[in-house]
């Protein structure tokens, strides 16, 4: 997706490596912060890190500030042939 790119770039970025909160994201990809908020939610790569005080939205508040996982460079996808195979062994046992 077109806007998942674009949320994982900025958090990718060097000077957001330390996260962000949706509030903050929508200031930079100009959408609202309930769209980036549904957004995070379904990107598999996209986590909380902590919490912040919120002081705009009142006393007691927090804001999630998101983090994406980086993978490293030469990061090889699993050999999924003997996880198959070892799954069709055990049901046919």
């Amino acid at each position: 997706m077109k806007g998942q790119k674009l949320i994982r770039d900025y958090l990718r970025q060097e000077n957001y490596h330390d996260g962000l909160t949706a509030l903050q994201l929508s200031v930079l990809c100009g959408v609202s912060a309930s769209v980036i908020t549904a957004t995070l939610k379904k990107m598999p790569d996209a986590y909380i890190d902590r919490w912040t005080k919120n002081h705009a939205w009142g006393p007691g508040r927090y804001a999630a500030v998101w983090c994406v996982v980086v993978p490293p460079p030469h990061c090889p996808p699993p050999e999924l042939g003997d996880y198959y195979a070892a799954k069709k062994a055990r049901r046919s046992a």
